[in-house]
């Protein structure tokens, strides 16, 4: 081989948008279809078979995946990840305003995971500052190349707008070192010696002090 390609990305821990092999690790798993639906699309009043959903769920391993996978797939019947509907409607109101940035890595990472609209933004300006060309954002969010675009050309006019109104800052100058000043006492470290400055001794023969000739 003359090109031997690798793919390094670490593992996100998140599962991808078309990925179903959660399945079979389901506590569910097996089950028959009739009473698969009698358990786990009960009745609003049927209190025995929730209470036997959610103890099934309640040790389940992947539990988790199957509440995002409802959750992302806006599947509001019926008990997914232990939660009955009336349960899962707070988290179905609030993904939109979710940011996990752990999705925002993932997909600069090759990854192809579920964004909500606040993680896609995020996704938008980090790849207009990174760079990228309409064509690979087009390709990473699975959109035209014209919309692809579009969004960053408003991710640029965005940052233009910042910098017209909060103004770009300045580099910071170096300060120069000024001489001191004459009279004002010079500062030294603790422990040294300061020079001591000695009189020169004068050079000229001392007068004789004896009676003239």
């Amino acid at each position: 081989m003359r090109h031997i390609t690798t793919h390094d990305a670490p593992a996100t821990g998140l599962r991808g948008i078309a990925d179903t092999s959660w399945h079979t690790h389901g506590a569910c798993h097996g089950m028959d279809v009739e009473d698969a639906d009698a358990v786990f699309f009960p009745l609003p009043r049927d209190h025995e078979a929730i209470a036997e959903a959610k103890e099934l769920c309640g040790w389940c391993p992947v539990r988790s995946d199957c509440l995002n996978y409802a959750l992302e797939n806006v599947l509001k019947e019926g008990i997914w990840g232990g939660l009955t509907e009336a349960e899962r409607r707070p988290w179905h109101d609030g993904l939109p305003q979710r940011l996990d940035y752990r999705r925002v890595t993932a997909f600069f990472q090759g990854r192809n995971v579920h964004l909500t609209e606040a993680e896609r933004q995020v996704v938008i300006d980090h790849a207009y500052v990174r760079g990228w060309r309409p064509d690979r954002l087009a390709a990473g969010l699975q959109i035209s190349h014209k919309h692809a675009r579009d969004l960053l050309r408003q991710a640029a006019n965005k940052v233009l707008d910042r910098d017209r109104r909060q103004g770009i800052p300045r580099p910071k100058q170096k300060r120069q070192k000024t001489a001191p000043a004459a009279g004002r006492p010079v500062t030294t470290k603790p422990g040294t010696r300061q020079p001591v400055s000695r009189q020169a001794a004068s050079t000229s023969t001392p007068a004789s002090f004896g009676k003239a000739a």
